[in-house]
């Protein structure tokens, strides 16, 4: 009686409050050694006023916000759990999952907050919508245009998470829907429930979030799917059978609910025919294999299920994995010694040994038992401890099972192929995976394999001996980079940097006058009102500065002295500039032009006010194009306008980008850019002059 009352019940946290069940108490045993270490339900749960809740607070909390306001509160939350991760590590543990396991789960998921607080002060601007794209001309006259935004979806976001990863699975999904302004509603698996809701008594403890901006439900999920509508968003981690029946689920498809999925998929690596034994792509293949066969026991939706092999290496790969694994000691995961834990249950163990066993049809056993194991400081009957498995598919083309039945745990197939085109076929009889490996230092080969592969993938990491030191590995999804994949692997794109975002916000097309669209945008665009300024706009201060803000320089003539002094100054005597039969023989110039880069210098010098002001430094120019040629003795000025403005990180100074427009003397466009500049916030001074 006083073990079954020291058995934490979890609790739900909905309408910013905890709710702990009483009835339909699932038992959830410790990966280890079997014991119960927590019971879960959803029971007490208002699955419809949790979703009101989301809409009417969370959701309108969050879209008050801007995006740099949105990833403050994700970097504070990142440092938040930094501060206290070791208490998730000691609850992993129970997982079945090592300290180097947790890593991957823990510290990877923390790392995709900050990673996300940076891209959004970064890339995101200070505002509460997107632009997406450039302006696009819609008449003649120049009078109607259009262009496209980006906004929060009125919805939200209901994640439901896989066992194996808790902590990163919650939140790399947590961290792009937060950043997009959507508040989110998180399931996770039950079988590892225990971490993720002490991973959301953190994020509450923190109180960074806004009120309603996470809700999370220990248990089953009830009926929260029947109160979705257009406006939300499913994005789910799991089993190929289990998103097919949330995708398949009345509400999705007739209230037309943005349905996300990242599931199971049978990924491979593909050892190239120049990757013989001794080479270093051999030894990291082999080495990548047996990592991705043990971390997390293979539970990894990005795991090596399909080992492909030029089967003239066929017997020396099988040889050096086998040799590897015997190494592997398995047993309790909270040991130093321990290189693999155990199952996250004994359900799923059985679930793995049955695959096996299906396998076996097309498949031998050449390492490994998937029935016996020794344990180091573990008991096989009360722990889910299996030993890795290695299988081999003598005939991979005519096989079905290999390419259909995953395994999920250590457990891998090595499969011969004769040339690359094989290869590609053999990995494609997978139908989509997250993602696949190839180790090869011949182009040629790289070329086929990745070109081949790229179709049927999320992802290709292509490894050799020049970046294997550096890389991130086969199974590491990184929050730049798309995580997802076509077909089996449900055609999701998750993280995937601004992406991910952009998952929960709706792409509206606006029409109408450059006026209109430049306030309600706050970025100015040509044809837009461009007063001219009293006081040069350099001599204002980043809050003095309005969009549209103009200066309209005076005109300089070019003449050939200038020409022939800027190519003896830069060494640039590129015959269009120092050569007159010459140019006039290139279809682009009329005779001798100036040098684009003494454009760009002589408008500098006619527009920058050399005094030390509020304008810190130039920083750069995007988007140069030399429209027109400019021949000696032409003139040319300049139009500067204020283009857009957004905060810095530090509050001292502001970013600037102008609108640089450079005419000759027939008011023709010869060059056009934006130049990026610094400027000095109110209150703050600086001896610096203009750059």
């Amino acid at each position: 009686m006083i073990a079954t009352q020291s058995i934490p019940t979890l609790a739900s946290f909905v309408q910013d409050g905890w709710v702990t069940p009483v009835n339909g108490l699932v038992d959830i045993p410790s990966a280890i050694d079997g014991r119960i270490v927590a019971r879960a339900s959803s029971d007490g749960v208002d699955f419809s006023a949790a979703v009101r809740f989301s809409r009417e607070v969370g959701g309108p909390a969050l879209r008050a916000l801007t995006f740099h306001e949105r990833a403050d509160r994700l970097k504070a939350l990142a440092a938040f759990l930094s501060e206290r991760k070791e208490q998730l590590y000691t609850l992993s543990a129970d997982t079945g999952a090592t300290r180097r396991d947790n890593f991957f789960d823990i510290d990877g998921g923390i790392g995709t907050l900050f990673a996300y607080a940076s891209r959004g002060r970064r890339e995101l601007p200070a505002e509460r919508f997107v632009i997406d794209g450039d302006t696009e001309a819609l008449s003649r006259g120049g009078t109607f245009m259009g262009l496209h935004v980006l906004t929060p979806l009125n919805g939200v976001a209901v994640h439901i998470n896989a066992f194996n990863f808790p902590c990163w699975g919650m939140l790399e999904k947590l961290a792009p829907t937060i950043l997009a302004g959507v508040p989110v509603i998180t399931k996770p698996a039950t079988a590892t429930a225990y971490v993720a809701e002490a991973l959301v008594r953190l994020i509450v403890e923190a109180d960074v979030l806004p009120k309603g901006a996470l809700q999370l439900v220990c248990g089953s999920a009830g009926d929260l799917l029947d109160h979705l509508g257009g406006q939300d968003v499913v994005s789910f981690t799991g089993s190929a059978d289990t998103s097919d029946r949330l995708r398949n689920h009345p509400v999705i498809g007739r209230n037309a609910v943005r349905f996300i999925a990242e599931r199971d998929s049978l990924n491979a690596a593909v050892l190239g025919p120049d990757a013989t034994p001794g080479t270093p792509e051999f030894e990291l293949f082999v080495k990548e294999v047996v990592r991705e066969m043990t971390v997390k026991t293979g539970q990894k939706c990005t795991a090596i299920r399909r080992v492909v092999v030029p089967r003239p290496l066929e017997a020396s790969v099988v040889d050096a994995i086998g040799a590897q694994l015997d190494k592997v000691a398995v047993g309790d995961p909270r040991r130093d010694d321990v290189r693999m834990g155990p199952l996250a249950s004994l359900t799923q163990r059985a679930a793995v040994r049955e695959a096996v066993a299906d396998l076996l049809a097309e498949a031998e056993i050449v390492a490994g038992d998937p029935l016996h194991a020794t344990p180091v400081g573990g008991d096989m009957a009360a722990g889910a401890f299996m030993a890795p498995v290695l299988l081999a598919c003598a005939e991979p083309l005519r096989a079905r099972r290999v390419h259909t039945i995953e395994p999920f745990g250590p457990v891998a197939t090595v499969m011969p192929y004769d040339t690359p085109e094989e290869a590609v076929a053999i990995v494609a009889r997978g139908e989509g995976s997250l993602v696949a490996s190839v180790f090869t230092h011949d182009d040629a080969i790289a070329d086929a394999l990745v070109f081949g592969l790229a179709p049927f993938h999320g992802r290709v990491l292509i490894v050799d001996r020049d970046c294997a030191k550096e890389s991130t590995g086969h199974g590491s999804p990184l929050p730049g980079l798309v995580h997802g994949g076509p077909g089996r692997a449900g055609g999701g794109e998750e993280m995937g940097g601004l992406r991910g975002v952009f998952h929960y916000m709706q792409r509206t097309a606006l029409q109408g006058s450059p006026a209109r669209l430049a306030s309600l945008t706050r970025k100015w665009m040509k044809g837009a009102p461009a007063p001219v300024a009293a006081v040069h706009p350099f001599r204002r201060d980043y809050e003095a500065l309005s969009v549209g803000d103009t200066v309209e320089t005076d005109s300089r003539k070019i003449t050939i002295a200038d020409i022939e002094h800027f190519a003896d100054f830069t060494g640039d005597a590129f015959y269009a500039h120092m050569d007159e039969a010459a140019a006039q023989a290139n279809p682009f110039f009329p005779g001798r032009v100036a040098h684009g880069y003494l454009i760009l210098s002589f408008a500098a010098g006619l527009f920058v006010d050399p005094a030390p002001g509020p304008l810190l430094a130039n920083y750069g120019l995007d988007n140069l194009r030399f429209l027109k040629p400019v021949s000696p003795g032409e003139a040319i000025k300049v139009r500067l306008t204020v283009k857009e403005k957004r905060p810095a990180r530090k509050p001292d100074y502001g970013e600037v980008r102008w609108d640089v427009e450079v005419f000759n003397q027939d008011g023709e466009t010869v060059a056009r850019y934006d130049l990026l500049t610094m400027s000095a916030r109110r209150g703050t001074t600086s001896s610096a002059a203009a750059a």
